[in-house]
């Protein structure tokens, strides 16, 4: 099998960990790994799984944790051109992270198991996922405390789980070698300077391919061209900006790499469907309705007349 890709997670300093979802297709299914932590839960489709050395089936409720640089991917069976809005619920959390909590926290030692494990890759036992979902869509909406608190919702659920290992004992995964690969190195140096003036030309010639070899394969490697993958991390790190810190939008737009804020509002609306100043107005609101509870409903009016 070829050499993984590497996706490049992009947590802010300004969070503990990403939450979010996806469709499929999607520009992050492939082959391909990340240092961070992975619990990935198939909402949609069924389809086939690859974890490591591991090939199997997935349905609707499979949930899978992966540990860092084990390669994964999963592919849904279906029909040639479909589209499916949101296939699975993904958080994504770096060793340094949990390794702190476990410092900080001894109660939390209890997870290491678990934790060396997911080296291998682990599916949960049947009906694990129904558990989770609730716990992970609250992570798509929460904030502050009220996230911090589903997170670890989340981890003592399947801590308290049973669940198989995927990959084989002598399955090793090798992030030196995929790194070193020419894209991965590029993508690699891409996620370290995110807010640099990063110019393809420069970056053809630190891959060591032509110019216009690199613009063929960086696409054919992320599924964007340089420009779109440029600035589509740029705009996913001015949303987390955006949920978690009270910075103007300017400050923002000048923090994610983009040079004027008109060229930040132009391409957050294209991506987004709405200003900068919106999508942080709707995310505050959504937040506060989820800490606050819904609204009491009103009791029933009775049909007899006065």
């Amino acid at each position: 099998m070829a050499s993984p890709d590497l996706e490049v997670v992009d947590v802010p300093r300004e969070s503990s960990f990403k939450a979010w979802a996806h469709g499929y297709p999607f520009r992050t299914v492939r082959w391909h790994f990340h240092p961070e932590y992975e619990i990935h839960l198939v909402t949609e489709t069924c389809g086939r799984s690859f974890i490591g050395d591991y090939i199997g089936e997935f349905e609707p409720g499979n949930l899978v944790m992966t540990g860092p640089n084990l390669p994964h991917n999963w592919i849904s069976d279906i029909e040639k051109g479909q589209v499916v809005a949101r296939r699975g619920l993904v958080v994504q959390f770096t060793h340094e992270f949990i390794q702190s909590c476990i410092v900080t926290m001894p109660e939390l030692r209890s997870l290491e198991p678990m934790l060396a494990a997911s080296a291998s890759g682990i599916e949960f036992a049947e009906g694990v996922g129904a558990s989770a979902r609730p716990i992970i869509e609250s992570l798509l909406a929460a904030s502050g405390p009220e996230r911090i608190s589903q997170f670890f919702h989340l981890l003592a659920l399947l801590h308290g789980s049973p669940f198989r290992r995927l990959a084989s004992a002598s399955y090793q995964a090798r992030p030196e070698s995929y790194v070193a690969e020419p894209l991965n190195h590029v993508l690699d140096h891409i996620a370290r300077n995110l807010c640099s003036d990063l110019r393809q030309a420069e970056l053809a010639e630190l891959s060591g391919f032509t110019p216009s070899a690199f613009s063929r394969a960086f696409k054919q490697h992320t599924g964007l061209t340089f420009v779109r993958y440029i600035n589509r991390l740029r705009i996913d790190r001015g949303c987390e900006l955006l949920r978690s810190s009270d910075q103007s939008v300017a400050d923002i737009c000048f923090e994610v790499g983009f040079n004027n804020l008109s060229n930040f509002n132009r391409h957050f609306i294209a991506l987004r469907g709405m200003a900068p100043s919106v999508f942080r107005r709707l995310h505050r609101h959504n937040a506060t309705r989820f800490i606050d509870g819904p609204a009491p409903q009103r009791p029933a009016r009775s049909g007899a007349l006065g």
